[in-house]
C-alpha cells in the first residue's frame, strides 16, 4: 500500500513518463499540444485519459449540467456510431449515464484496457502505448463527426 504522498508521487511520475513517451511519437512531434483533450471546440465535450489500478481508459465525455441537453448531444454522437467505431476493432463503450466519483452524471464514449495496474511500474509502457494510440484514433473519430453534430 502506498501512503497518500507516495501515491501522489507515483501518479506524478506516471504522467511525466507519459509526456516523455508521447514526445517520441512521430505523429505527435509537430503538434502544438500533444492531444485535443479539453480543446475540442465543442461546448460540453472533452477528451480525457484515466489510469487506475483496474486499467486505462481513453474517454470522450459529454458533461452538460442539463440532463436533457447532455442526452441530446450523446444521441447525436450515437447516430454516427459506425463512423466513430471504424478504427476500433472491438468497438467503443457507450455509457449514457456514467457517474463520476464526485457523484455527477455524464455521458461517456470510451475505449479501455483492463488487466493492467497503475501501481505496477513494469506495466506503464502498456498504459502509454494504449493511451496514445487510442486517443489518436478517438480524436480522428471525433473530427470526422464533429461538423455534422455541431
Amino acid at each position: 500500500m502506498y501512503s497518500k504522498e507516495e501515491l501522489k508521487q507515483l501518479k506524478k511520475e506516471f504522467w511525466e513518463g507519459f509526456g516523455t513517451y508521447c514526445s517520441q511519437i512521430q505523429a505527435l512531434k509537430h503538434r502544438k499540444s500533444k492531444f485535443m483533450l479539453y480543446n475540442t471546440k465543442m461546448k460540453g465535450v472533452e477528451m480525457k485519459f484515466d489510469a487506475t489500478r483496474e486499467g486505462t481508459f481513453v474517454i470522450l465525455e459529454i458533461n452538460f449540467h442539463d440532463a436533457k441537453v447532455r442526452l441530446e448531444k450523446y444521441e447525436q454522437f450515437e447516430q454516427y456510431k459506425i463512423l466513430m467505431e471504424k478504427d476500433f476493432p472491438n468497438g467503443l463503450i457507450w455509457d449514457f449515464a456514467y457517474i463520476r466519483e464526485a457523484g455527477n452524471e455524464v455521458c461517456r464514449i470510451y475505449s479501455q484496457k483492463t488487466g493492467i495496474d497503475l501501481h505496477r511500474r513494469i506495466q506503464w509502457m502498456d498504459f502509454y502505448q494504449f493511451m496514445s494510440s487510442e486517443m489518436l484514433k478517438l480524436e480522428e473519430a471525433f473530427k470526422v463527426v464533429k461538423e455534422a453534430i455541431e
